[in-house]
């Protein structure tokens, strides 16, 4: 059972991000093409830089959050810890750049001014990379329980709406400073820096709360240092047993969790299931992102509202976002993931119809609310429910789960720069005209409802699929792997007391097979007693919290996982 401590210090820690990510996407359009000056085209060239450098970054850091091998700090302070410090200051140093103007060519031609920009994007997008993959892979270390992690994607996920509700609130003051003005222009450039610092202090502060309330266990022990034989190890059901190395560790070491494979990186790409996760993850990301963005354009270039208008009606969809958060986890388990994520997209694609149908002064300033309601609440739900889809796909194989996480937000980040790119491209005019009206209305129209309906095809794919469950053929590796398997009589009943040849595999069975399933105990859990047919298992261990780990001197090549 998680403490409120660990619930809500790992809540916070995605919050310095989630206020730099408000920012980057609901107002980096609008300060380079309205403060700037910067054309379309060069505007959306700013955010496929950063994207792009995002795409790049995460698997990177997926990989490298995985590793074992770390240096002493980061196995003492815990190796997603380690990436999320090293992203947050990443973030701090290069985000405010952004908006401080080019300090040496604030005069310059736009392309000069991109060349000057783009590598504090760069470093910013590495650092958020860093922050948010090593953030979401603490999830599943930190819980194998499927409701945990749902309530923890939840706090996270409030934590993210309550940081928008910040930017949109502090936005929403320092614009409304100035009531003569009626859109954004060059003069309100000193009103986003103010903006960009008191957000990074805010979120300096919620970082640091999570470094300190947040404890990442990921401490290597030594075991069978005095022998010269390796212990055989296992985690013991039965408390008499004293043959067991489970006996010798502390009680938070010992973990019920179901037998499965070892997952490495490059195994992730022989299960359909990664690319269906992913696909319904890319959707949702989009569906998010594109409305964040476009919005306050929309307000701004078709509806032709104030100013105060690109604070106040995102302000309105993050609320309703918030107030929906709290319905997620009662949601997930009465109807189930899937069921729950397909009504997230419904309430999404209402939004989408109710704002191209929307028109006159009516829609303008009453109307426009429950547009705005609707895509929050839409959004979180499927976004949400995506995020929790992901760690019920890694299950207990929290070895590799860094990089699941880095390889659904390539797709994610990806995507949108490249969507981002092409709706700047094919804008029909430089500077606002009648045109602009139609156009980002269509673009919210039908390309955030494209994707809500992209995200909907890759769950009703998911819908007769067990989430979590593994395909993963048996290879020569594992069939090596396999052979030099042992096992300790008393520790697993279902594991051979003693070595067997492949040929041998095939008439063995422990005392569980046969025995009936004792039912779903959830979706994400993985429940598949694998040891029922040894030949393909291929190399089986049982789960434990990253980092329970220990190398025999005995055996200085291969892990000894407990």
């Amino acid at each position: 059972m998680l403490t409120r401590r660990v619930k809500y210090g790992y809540g916070v820690g995605h919050v310095l991000n989630d206020l730099c990510s408000a920012i980057w996407f609901t107002y980096l359009l609008i300060y380079f093409h309205h403060v700037l000056l910067f054309d379309n085209s060069l505007s959306g060239v700013v955010l496929l830089i950063g994207q792009v450098a995002d795409a790049l970054s995460t698997p990177f850091v997926g990989r490298e959050a995985d590793r074992t091998d770390d240096l002493p700090f980061c196995v003492r302070y815990g190796r997603r810890k380690t990436w999320h410090l090293v992203g947050t200051i990443l973030v701090l140093a290069a985000f405010p750049m952004i908006f401080m103007g080019c300090l040496v060519c604030s005069g310059a031609q736009d392309l000069a001014q991109l060349i000057y920009y783009a590598p504090f994007v760069v470093v910013f997008q590495f650092g958020w990379a860093a922050t948010q993959i090593s953030h979401l892979a603490l999830i599943p270390t930190i819980t194998q329980d499927p409701h945990d992690r749902t309530e923890l994607n939840a706090i996270r996920y409030g934590f993210t709406v309550m940081s928008n509700v910040v930017v949109y609130s502090v936005t929403w003051l320092v614009l409304g400073l100035d009531t003569t003005q009626g859109g954004i222009t060059p003069e309100d450039a000193s009103k986003f820096r103010y903006i960009v610092v008191i957000i990074l202090i805010i979120g300096a502060m919620f970082a640091a709360s999570f470094h300190i309330l947040v404890k990442e266990n990921n401490n290597y022990t030594n075991l069978g240092a005095s022998s010269p034989t390796p212990t055989p190890t296992c985690v013991s059901q039965d408390p008499e047993v004293s043959s067991c190395a489970a006996d010798a560790l502390p009680s938070p070491a010992v973990v019920d969790v179901p037998p499965h494979f070892r997952m490495k990186a490059m195994d992730w790409f022989r299960e359909i299931q990664f690319y269906q996760v992913a696909l319904v993850y890319m959707g949702t990301r989009l569906f998010c992102n594109l409305t964040q963005a476009y919005v306050p354009i929309y307000l701004q270039d078709s509806l032709h509202l104030k100013q105060t208008s690109v604070a106040v009606i995102p302000l309105v969809m993050y609320t309703s976002g918030f107030l929906t958060t709290m319905l997620i986890k009662p949601l997930n388990k009465k109807m189930g993931r899937k069921a729950s994520f397909l009504l997230g997209a419904i309430l999404g694609c209402s939004g989408c119809v109710w704002l191209y149908l929307g028109n006159g002064e009516v829609y303008s300033k009453y109307l426009v609310y429950p547009m705005a309601s609707l895509l929050g609440a839409g959004g979180s739900v499927m976004l949400v429910t995506s995020l929790s889809l992901t760690a019920d796909l890694i299950g207990p194989n929290v070895e590799s789960g860094a990089f699941v996480y880095g390889a659904m937000s390539f797709t994610d980040k990806l995507s949108n720069g490249i969507a981002v790119m092409l709706i700047q491209s094919l804008n029909p005019c430089t500077k606002c005209c009648p045109q602009c009206s139609w156009y980002y209305r269509g673009v919210l129209t039908f390309c955030c409802g494209g994707a809500a309906i992209l995200a909907s095809l890759g769950v009703l794919s998911l819908l007769s699929a067990k989430i979590g469950h593994r395909s993963r053929p048996i290879s020569s590796t594992d069939e090596e792997s396999a052979s030099r398997d042992r096992a300790t009589p008393g520790c697993n009943p279902d594991l051979p007391p003693y070595p067997l040849s492949p040929n041998d595999m095939d008439g063995w069975q422990g005392e569980g097979a046969g025995q009936e399933d004792k039912g779903d105990q959830g979706e994400g859990e993985l429940t598949h007693n694998l040891t029922h047919n040894i030949e393909h298992t291929g190399e089986e261990y049982q789960a434990v919290p990253q980092g329970l780990r220990a190398r025999l001197p005995s055996d200085p090549i291969e892990d000894v996982v407990i």
